[in-house]
């Protein structure tokens, strides 16, 4: 697939995977309790509602991390805090493999509609459509395992940081302050465009990878 094509259909991945991503903390948090993000707007998939522009930028340039704008929420109205800030954390990413396992679902009967193997359909003619949902749902996979494991990771102000700090003693919470915002995300830039951090998520990602995708 060239660079075109696959920017072309990188966009639409993009906007789905980041807007589900976001929606999926906004109504966790909303079935908490909390209505923050629905009187913000925020419960819906519209890619308008949750695009980051530096956030959507880091994506498409990489392929592989990227945010979209943070789901207002608030913790005051929950009924254990430490606990459902966890598992209103763990909604995004768990969203991100849902979609992935529902495309991998897609992309493995294909074979079995068209008749050529899927290594055939993922390399086979440009212009051909079969050719080119292939490439999509494939591409699809890989963005949305990348940006699950890419926001477990325990880095502020990452999902992973809000549920590892939900399962430490709360002395450690100034830790984890001291990293959020701006500085806790310059060094994940830092990270990424270095490759350290692909280094570190990479091997986890094809490895669900594989085990979703049968070639």
């Amino acid at each position: 697939m060239d660079n075109i094509m696959q920017l072309i259909l990188l966009l639409p991945v993009l906007l789905l995977s980041l807007s589900l991503h976001e929606l999926s903390h906004g109504y966790a948090s909303y079935m908490m309790g909390d209505p923050t993000a629905k009187n913000a707007g925020r419960l819906t998939l519209n890619p308008l509602a949750h695009l980051d522009p530096i956030g959507a930028l880091v994506l498409l340039m990489t392929q592989r991390f990227g945010w979209a704008k943070p789901v207002p929420i608030n913790p005051r109205y929950y009924n254990n805090p430490r606990r459902d800030m966890m598992l209103v954390s763990f909604a995004g990413p768990a969203s991100n493999l849902a979609l992935a396992a529902f495309f991998a679902i897609i992309i493995n009967i294909m074979p079995l509609i068209t008749g050529q193997s899927l290594m055939g359909l993922l390399y086979g003619m440009r212009g051909n459509t079969m050719i080119i949902v292939v490439n999509f749902l494939y591409l699809a996979i890989i963005i949305n395992i990348s940006l699950a494991i890419f926001n477990l990771l325990p880095f502020p102000p990452l999902d992973g940081s809000k549920i590892l700090r939900g399962v430490l003693p709360p002395k450690y919470d100034r830790y984890f302050n001291k990293l959020e915002g701006p500085m806790g995300m310059l060094v994940i830039l830092v990270l990424a465009y270095s490759g350290v951090l692909w280094s570190i998520i990479g091997p986890v990602v094809n490895g669900i990878l594989n085990l979703l995708v049968f070639f």
